[in-house]
């Protein structure tokens, strides 16, 4: 690690001599960085006497890491206090060889915990006090999962050596997993613990502890506690302080173990306390606070699936059915076929089975592990119900339409969203009502859809009497450039207008978020669980009554005007409203998972007797009857790796993500050319009460802040890049010089920009290879503009301005036509009736865009026959049975891209022919189509 960048991670944790715990999301990286500067100062120092000069500098730097080590390490059971201290002895003896030895130790040991290499018997020597009462064999390398216990508890430093001595001598070398003890004396001590140390397991709570942490805290993390420790805390008995703390923990971590461990009278706490606590000891149960401390991570660990399918591997067996390769039966003597066994392995093809025995289970009817699957999923992800399901989000997004919407109940859906909805809506029969995303012209894409837009189509709806015929809304969170919403102010108030309305929330590329504590509360499992929890409060009831007078005219008793509800944060009625609520993730996508995994998380109190049958009866339409097993292990594999370690991967995924804007941003020549969009460009200044660009950059309590307060956030693990100052559209950007020259891979690109995404896989590698990559080809621009003679410079600078002004505007979404419409009052069109009238013989034709430009612009109806989705950006532009606008074609002629489905190249569009025809009289309601009964 070189010496600017310990000073610029040092700076954002120390100010003055005394280095204080600054922001937590960044913690990882600057303890890790220490480490290793300590390695390579120890190695300089120890190997030769550098120059004064030098020698004087690294002195400085040294003793700077040691500083911030000195406020971070406090926090994690190893190195301990004990090497810690000793590594200082050596340092300030000058024993530089002796402090490497250490530093080699320790740096061997974090490893160990956290991906369980062989520990070496050096290093073993070295943490002795940390291993002394249950050391295993040093000849034999510990393999083992190693987690950390967090006890809190205001105790001397050496009764707290007793208490961990006393804690590890019930290890053994029998046990699954190994663990290692760490001692903080305070509420907010030991909030920093779980918010900066990823290792954390479980945590025991003793009475007796303090409330303040016993070190300076950066003013992030402060601004951060002070939601969960104020000075009301000191007037609590200490059973109440003990519950505020289990809460807090839960609230930040609710994948943790919490136990309490009491002094007396537990007989009496049980009953009252069974709620946070996973379990009450009495101080002298510490075999049992040991077997408990396995089974709570043992219980998180169990794949059941993955494990009955590992079970038949091993199993001999004859097969007479139908799959030639299971066990390898086609493949494995067939001189043809070696270099698929050699490439994928034995394990896939003897886990390859059409059989539903041995443990296996049935998708389709799950009564084994992958019940018990689903249900550890379903406990992971904050649901009532979960479902596995093997051919995508795609698929996944079918279902629940289906299984919610019969023919004619509305469906109110963002225009903007994945093609499967569209698709779903056609097969269910739905009337379709679209909702606008607030456009981003500039960058030709969309935002989310306004909380206000969704109200005022409630509203509507009711004023048009037909508030009954709406089923179901459908938003996607976040979009795919990383928009969030707040899906508990959306759910919140729309149940205050339609009590019984069924939410689905397209989490394709959200999965991750339930992990993470600011970003959990925006998931759709979470806000329905925190709804669920504000219904059954009583002063939410008096002020649901309060508002509801207030809605209505105190002469007339009628509701006041829709401007009113409009301009109200409204209140639902909790003796009325259901949460009906429903979220599909792409598993695949953002976790661990093989291709086309995804699930289905439920909480809908209406489940059993509104949804249960029509769910399974849409589950088994759209599902194989031969459901991919290496998926379905990997679903229950992505499941157990979150729960375990997901706060740390997503802490880790954001926190990449912003060392990139930020290398962006301060690099001289990257900034020529590169620019990442923050808030202020992807959401308009209504959308939000905070203003800072990039939260997450600014520390965790203004990211907390702006999650808490705007309507639409941005997800800081997403990176808009422009690139409009290249000359180069994003499309050419990303094929010509990302993939091509230097095997970078992104999914999504508009006319002037790329989205580069960070993932729980992503590396600091892959970060400071991207910044390179970057930087290169800054490079070769800034050459090619030196060889540019005027024609060139010309021919490039209109370029760069082509990409840098608005294009035509994205076009909104037309109308259906009226034979495809119930009515001229309310905009929902019948996808399905539209789409299927193109079966009959003549009824569609295909019109080149030149001519169809004129026809359109000289006043004649002209309606899409079809699905018209372009990538990017990947939505529809045009779907069957919508009015074909002037901005539609316009949009279309501007975009530069080389997939568009749905269109033809060499016909043009395709349309349905009774349509070509000037625009039908709008007050002849003849061809209104009929809505089903």
């Amino acid at each position: 690690m070189r010496t600017q960048d310990m000073n610029n991670d040092g700076a954002s944790l120390a100010s003055g001599v005394g280095p204080e715990i600054g922001t937590p999301s960044r913690a990882w990286r600057v303890r890790a960085d220490a480490w290793e500067f300590l390695g390579y100062a120890m190695k300089q120092l120890a190997a030769a006497a550098p120059p004064p000069g030098k020698q004087s500098g690294l002195k400085s730097q040294v003793r700077r890491a040691l500083g911030l080590l000195g406020s971070i390490e406090k926090f994690w059971a190893l190195p301990g206090t004990e090497t810690m201290g000793r590594l200082r002895s050596c340092i300030d003896a000058e024993a530089y060889g002796e402090a490497l030895k250490l530093v080699e130790a320790v740096k061997q040991a974090r490893c160990r915990t956290r991906t369980g290499p062989e520990q070496s018997r050096q290093g073993q020597e070295h943490h002795a006090h940390a291993d002394s009462a249950a050391q295993e064999s040093s000849a034999v390398p510990d393999e083992r999962p190693r987690f950390e216990v967090l006890v809190v508890d205001d105790i001397t430093e050496l009764d707290a050596e007793t208490l961990k001595k006393g804690m590890l001598e019930q290890r053994r070398p029998a046990d699954a997993f190994s663990y290692d003890v760490n001692v903080v004396p305070s509420f907010e001590d030991a909030l920093v613990a779980v918010l900066i140390n990823p290792d954390i397991q479980a945590c025991v709570l003793r009475p007796g502890f303090g409330i303040r942490a016993d070190g300076p805290l950066g003013s992030d993390l402060k601004t951060f506690l002070g939601r969960y420790v104020d000075d009301g805390l000191e007037g609590l008995r200490p059973i109440d302080r003990i519950l505020r703390l289990a809460g807090s923990i839960a609230e930040l971590r609710p994948e943790l173990d919490i136990y309490l461990v009491a002094g007396v009278g537990i007989e009496g706490l049980a009953g009252s306390l069974t709620r946070p606590f996973a379990r009450i000891f009495r101080r002298e149960d510490r075999l049992d606070l040991h077997l408990s401390l396995l089974a709570g991570v043992t219980q998180r660990f169990d794949t059941p699936f993955f494990t009955a399918l590992q079970e038949y591997s091993q199993r001999p067996a004859s097969v007479f059915h139908a799959l030639p390769i299971s066990r390898g039966g086609s493949v494995g003597s067939s001189p043809w076929t070696k270099d698929m066994v050699d490439f994928y392995g034995l394990n896939l093809l003897l886990a390859e089975t059409s059989a539903t025995s041995g443990g296996l289970d049935s998708l389709l009817d799950p009564h084994g592990s992958i019940k018990d699957a689903q249900a550890l999923a379903a406990r992971a992800f904050g649901a009532e119900k979960t479902f596995f399901v093997t051919n995508g989000t795609s698929t996944a997004n079918k279902i629940v339409h289906q299984s919610i919407v019969a023919p004619g109940d509305v469906v109110l859906v963002d225009r903007n969203c994945h093609k499967s909805h569209h698709y779903a809506l056609m097969l269910s029969g739905a009337q379709v009502a679209y909702l606008d995303a607030y456009p981003l012209d500039q960058h030709s894409f969309y935002g989310a859809v306004p909380l206000a837009s969704i109200k005022k189509m409630l509203l509507d709806y009711r004023r048009a009497g037909r508030l009954d015929d709406v089923k179901m809304i459908t938003l996607t969170n976040c979009t795919f450039d990383g928009i969030v919403y707040d899906p508990e102010r959306v759910m919140e108030e729309c149940l205050a207008i339609k009590p019984d309305l069924v939410f689905l929330w397209d989490e394709a590329w959200f999965a991750f978020a339930g992990f993470h504590p600011v970003y959990r509360r925006r998931t759709a499992m979470a806000a329905a669980r925190k709804l669920e929890a504000r219904f059954r409060d009583p002063d939410f009831v008096l002020r649901h009554a309060e508002q509801a007078e207030a809605l209505r005219d105190p002469e007339t008793g009628e509701l006041a005007d829709d401007e009113v509800w409009l301009r109200t944060r409204l209140i639902p009625d909790p003796a009325r409203a259901r949460l009906r609520v429903y979220a599909t993730q792409s598993t695949h996508k953002t976790l661990t998972s093989l291709r086309q995994g995804s699930m289905v998380h439920a909480f809908d109190q209406d489940f059993e007797h509104l949804n249960e049958e029509a769910f399974r009866e849409s589950y088994m339409t759209h599902t194989s009857t031969s459901p991919n097993y290496q998926i379905l292990a990997s679903l229950d594999i992505g499941r157990r790796q979150v729960e375990l370690e997901g706060f740390g991967l997503v802490q880790k995924q954001a926190d990449l993500a912003v060392s990139i804007a930020q290398a962006v941003a301060r690099n001289p020549l990257l900034k020529k050319y590169f620019r990442v969009l923050g808030s202020r460009e992807l959401i308009p200044a209504a959308y939000r009460e905070t203003d800072c660009s990039m939260p997450l950059s600014q520390g965790l309590s203004v990211l907390d802040e702006a999650w808490r307060r705007d309507e639409f956030v941005v997800d800081p693990s997403r990176l808009t890049l422009n690139i409009a100052l290249t000359g180069i559209d994003g499309d050419t950007f990303k094929h010509d010089h990302l993939m091509d020259k230097y095997g970078i891979q992104v999914n999504k690109t508009s006319r002037n920009s790329v989205l580069f995404m960070t993932n729980i896989g992503t590396s600091r590698s892959a970060v400071a290879y991207l910044v390179e990559v970057l930087v290169k080809l800054a490079e070769s621009f800034d050459a090619e503009q030196r060889t540019l003679g005027p024609r060139g410079r010309s021919a490039r600078d209109a370029r760069v301005r082509a990409l840098s002004s608005a294009p035509p505007a994205l076009p909104d979404f037309s109308r259906f036509a009226r034979r495809f419409r119930n009515d001229e009052l309310t905009p929902d069109g019948n996808l399905r009736a539209a789409y299927f009238e193109t079966y009959k013989p003549g009824a569609t034709e295909y019109v080149g865009p030149d001519e169809l430009a004129r026809m359109v612009a000289s006043g004649t109806e002209v309606v899409s026959a079809g699905f018209v989705t372009p990538y990017p950006p990947g939505f529809p532009i045009l779907v069957p049975g919508q009015v074909i606008t002037a901005n539609a074609l316009a949009f279309m002629a501007a975009l530069d891209t080389r997939e568009v489905h749905g269109y033809d190249a060499d016909l043009g569009y395709r349309v349905f022919s009774n349509t070509l025809a000037p625009a039908a009289d709008p007050g002849n309601d003849a061809a209104l189509v009929t809505r089903p009964a």
